[in-house]
C-alpha cells in the first residue's frame, strides 16, 4: 500500500475507512449520539428537526430520520454538488438552498419563524462524544502498534476534536494528532492563529470541508488535544485522491484531504513514525 502510494516503505500507514460507513462517511458516528441526547417529545417527532450540512451530515441526517419517521429540513450551501441534494430529499427531507455565509442566518430564521429544533453538524458536544469512537477504534484496530501520528481532516472539527479527545485521554497524550484543513478554507487554522473561534469566505474543491466558521466547542477541544493544523491545496488534495482511487478507494476530495498532507510532505517528523490517515 505504501509504495503504491509513492510513501516510502518504512512508514506504517493505516487507513480508516469512513467511506465504508452506511451513509459513506463518519458523520454517522456524531448523529447517532446526538439523536439520542434529544429531548423525548423531539424524538416523537413533536418538531421538525433542521440542520446545515455540506452533505455528508445531511445524507446521515436524512437517513437517520427516515428510519425514525421524523420530519426534517437540510440547509445547504447552492455550492453543493446536485447529487448530495438530491440524496437527501429521496431520504424525504426538504432541502434549502443558500449562499454559504449565509447557513446559520437561514437555519435561524426556521427556528424562529418555523418552530424548529435545530441540530449542529458538528459544534455540539454531543456530536463530539460520538465521534470520539473513532479514537477509540483507532486504537483498538492498531493493536499492540501505538500509532505515533493521527492525522484527521477537519472542516468544522467535530470528527477532529472527538477522535483527538478520546486517542489523548486514553492513555496516550504522547500520539500526535494533525488536522488537514484545504487552504480556501482554513477556519480552524485561523483560529488558532487567533486564540478564538473565526468566521471567513471559503472556497474549495472539498466541499465537506468548508463551513465558513469554526464552532466554539469545537474550537476549544481542538486547540487542548489538537497538535496543530496543517494545510493542503486542492491540487494536493485531488492528486491524493486520484492516488487513492488507483488502489481502490474511492474517496471524494473531503476524504482525501488527510493523506494530501502525507504525500505532500507537510506532516513533521513523519519518517520515523507510524501515521493513521
Amino acid at each position: 500500500m505504501q509504495e503504491r502510494l509513492g510513501l516510502d516503505a518504512s512508514i506504517n500507514l493505516m487507513l480508516k475507512l469512513e467511506n465504508l460507513q452506511p451513509t459513506g462517511s463518519f458523520k454517522v458516528r456524531g448523529l447517532s449520539n446526538q439523536l439520542s441526547c434529544l429531548p423525548q417529545s423531539v424524538r416523537d417527532g413533536h418538531s421538525t428537526l433542521v440542520t446545515m450540512s455540506g452533505g455528508n451530515y445531511g445524507r446521515s441526517f436524512a437517513c437517520a430520520l427516515s428510519q425514525r419517521k421524523l420530519k426534517g429540513l437540510v440547509v445547504m450551501p447552492t455550492t453543493v454538488p446536485v447529487d448530495r441534494v438530491c440524496t437527501i430529499r429521496d431520504y424525504g427531507m426538504e432541502v434549502q438552498l443558500v449562499p454559504v455565509a449565509n447557513l446559520q442566518d437561514a437555519v435561524d430564521r426556521n427556528v424562529r419563524e418555523n418552530g424548529m429544533t435545530f441540530l449542529h453538524s458538528f459544534d455540539d458536544l454531543a456530536v463530539i462524544a460520538g465521534h470520539g469512537s473513532l479514537g477509540f477504534e483507532i486504537l483498538e484496530q492498531a493493536g499492540e502498534v501505538n500509532p505515533d501520528i493521527i492525522i484527521i481532516a477537519c472542516g468544522g472539527g467535530g470528527m477532529l476534536a472527538g477522535a483527538a479527545a478520546a486517542v489523548k485521554l486514553s492513555g496516550h497524550p504522547e500520539c500526535r494528532v494533525y488536522g488537514v484543513e484545504p487552504e480556501g478554507a482554513q477556519t480552524m487554522y485561523q483560529s488558532f492563529q487567533h486564540g478564538c473561534p473565526v468566521a471567513m469566505a471559503v472556497s474549495t474543491i472539498a466541499t465537506g470541508l468548508q463551513p465558513p466558521f469554526s464552532g466554539a466547542n469545537t474550537y476549544q477541544h481542538c486547540r487542548q488535544f489538537v497538535d496543530a493544523i496543517l494545510l493542503v491545496s486542492d491540487s494536493e488534495i485531488a492528486s491524493s485522491m486520484w492516488r487513492l482511487h488507483a488502489v481502490g478507494v474511492h474517496a471524494e476530495p473531503s476524504g482525501a484531504a488527510a493523506l494530501a498532507a502525507l504525500l505532500s510532505g507537510k506532516v513533521p517528523d513523519v519518517s520515523a513514525c507510524t501515521p493513521t490517515a
